[in-house]
């Protein structure tokens, strides 16, 4: 009689199973009966033969996986998965965790002990030797195997070598100043060159204060010393790149204050990079707002306006993804927006980014007043006639739009450019779906109010 498995009654495998066979039967025959059969037949033979093994394996390895978690002790089982600990390690609370399931709660940005839901003062995990040792007697005793866990390696290739270094560059940040500016720049490189220490930066929680001390202990901007404030700021760079870094470098209290200092005072490196980093923190919608309500966006448009070539990129993209949200929209235009980049758009600086952010503030009714007051119309209509890009004529024709529909003195403006070369009808007939759908409503109001005054 066959012996029963654990996984015999699953009709999936099963069907599967028997599928497979017959297939495979199938093919040897063939091989046996038919001289003249193919070479792939026999390729198609050790390929089903293959995937029977695999179906075989996975229930075997099924079968295991629910013996070992049904009748282990309970304190061998992980908090997490439920399931007997293959490689036990301890968190910074006491509590000891399954190294998979530990890190995968870790790089989901959770900085709290999942037990007792304290904040952890660091993320590193520490081996339970002890744990692991009875756990290995135990399966053992049932017969049973445990994987080796050297399977669960630190998939970041973190070594206890680059945990001391970090750790020892990190102390240079309270030194003198030649430590702090050599522990800064190695800090720096490393950060760009090697994504584990990225990550170790995220792992403790005390680790970027360190790094911000020789600002954050400087009474005004003018006492750093640039270099030393270039390579810091561009760390922070570095680090926000790492998503799981975003949340924890944004809310960091230093963070974004010393970026706001680094835009108003330092190189044009360090002001490109401060900008940079506000972009690349800001993917996240509660940095966004974070951000904003920091006052970012005052000196991102200050330095917008003063309009080095070499930031004005980093700091359109910022303020572009800062403003996705609608209280940053508002602070934007408070702040000088819009008379800033549409005076930039008039003398051809950055045009389609700068567009770009203009769509975005067109839904804020004083960002549109005061388009209207620039003289943005004729500037925008003389886009859609030149540009040979169709996202710029896509933006102008949705700013034309709003316009139309809040300040109605724009209309004479918009009618006397249609009579004169029809930039919209044209668009309308070849724009993007987009464009087109904004260009009819435009043509539309304007159609209406010609109706009506010849009704009248």
């Amino acid at each position: 009689m066959a012996k029963t498995g654990v996984f015999d009654s699953d009709p999936t495998a099963m069907a599967k199973a028997t599928e497979l066979k017959k297939e495979l039967e199938k093919l040897i025959r063939t091989i046996v009966d038919d001289d003249d059969y193919l070479i792939e037949t026999i390729d198609q033979a050790k390929d089903t033969l293959c995937a029977l093994k695999e179906l075989k394996m996975n229930k075997r390895s099924l079968s295991l996986k629910l013996r070992q978690t049904l009748s282990c002790p309970d304190e061998f089982k992980c908090p997490l998965s439920k399931e007997l600990m293959r490689d036990p390690v301890i968190l910074a609370t006491g509590q000891t965790y399954d190294r998979p399931f530990i890190q995968k709660w870790l790089k989901s940005g959770n900085r709290t002990c999942p037990l007792t839901q304290q904040v952890l003062s660091h993320t590193f995990l520490t081996p339970n030797h002890l744990v692991r040792e009875m756990i290995s007697q135990w399966c053992k005793s049932q017969g049973l195997e445990l994987p080796d866990p050297v399977q669960y390696v630190n998939e970041e290739g973190i070594t206890e070598a680059d945990r001391d270094h970090f750790q020892s560059l990190l102390e240079k940040m309270s030194s003198a100043l030649p430590e702090q500016k050599e522990a800064a720049r190695e800090l720096r490189l490393l950060t760009k060159r090697m994504p584990s220490f990225r990550v170790l930066f995220g792992e403790s929680v005390g680790a970027i204060p360190q790094l911000l001390n020789p600002l954050s202990a400087s009474k005004s901007g003018s006492d750093i010393h640039p270099d030393l404030q270039e390579d810091v700021i561009t760390t922070l760079l570095n680090l926000s790149i790492h998503d799981n870094n975003k949340k924890l470098v944004a809310e960091t209290p230093m963070v974004i204050p010393l970026l706001m200092e680094a835009l108003r005072s330092g190189t044009i490196e360090t002001r490109t990079n401060a900008a940079a980093a506000l972009f690349t923190l800001a993917a996240l919608d509660s940095n966004k707002a974070l951000i904003g309500k920091s006052g970012a966006l005052k000196p991102l448009i200050d330095l917008l306006e003063e309009g080095n070539p070499l930031t004005l990129k980093d700091v359109a993209s910022a303020i572009f993804t800062l403003c996705f949200i609608h209280e940053n929209k508002a602070r934007a235009v408070r702040d000088g927006a819009v008379k800033v980049i549409v005076e930039k758009i008039m003398d051809g600086v950055l045009v389609d980014e700068l567009l770009a952010i203009l769509a975005i503030l067109s839904g804020h009714q004083r960002a549109v007043e005061e388009m209207g007051e620039l003289g943005a119309v004729p500037c925008l209509l003389r886009i859609i006639r030149e540009s040979n890009c169709e996202r710029n004529k896509e933006n102008c024709i949705a700013i034309l739009h709003t316009i139309c529909t809040y300040d109605r003195t724009k209309w004479k403006a918009m009618r006397e450019e249609e009579n004169a070369r029809g930039t919209i009808s044209k668009l309308a007939r070849d724009g993007t779906s987009r464009a087109k759908r904004k260009a009819n409503g435009i043509l539309e109001r304007l159609n209406r109010a010609v109706n009506l005054t010849h009704t009248a």
